[in-house]
């Protein structure tokens, strides 16, 4: 089980410790951040919902739990989270069942160009 604050807690000292070393990096990712997660065609509660979902995706637990904050601070309900991560599910799987068939198609081909 993910505990988010504890999450974020123990991330607080060691970004910070980095930040030191390549502020200009961290502070062009935080400003990227900002622009994207604003509001325009989709609001920031739509955001923050793909970005949790993707978060699932990456299986990392400080993006779950900033997402899950940020989703929470935009007043996402419960089954909106939910319905995401209903789409983060199957797209998990779903992936597979384009790539397996491609990747078997490239195998197959080159088996071939290999036997001749």
């Amino acid at each position: 089980m993910i505990h988010p604050n504890e999450v974020l807690g123990e991330l607080r000292q060691p970004a910070r410790d980095l930040r030191e070393h390549i502020p200009e990096v961290i502070g062009g990712y935080a400003a990227m951040q900002r622009a994207a997660m604003a509001d325009g065609a989709l609001t920031g509660r739509v955001k923050e919902l793909i970005a949790l979902a993707i978060s699932v995706t990456r299986e990392c637990d400080g993006c779950i739990s900033a997402h899950a904050r940020g989703a929470a601070r935009h007043d996402a309900t419960e089954a909106e989270v939910a319905e995401a991560l209903g789409v983060a599910i199957m797209m998990n799987g779903g992936p597979g069942t384009v790539w397996a068939p491609r990747a078997l198609a490239a195998f197959n081909e080159i088996a071939a160009a290999e036997e001749s």
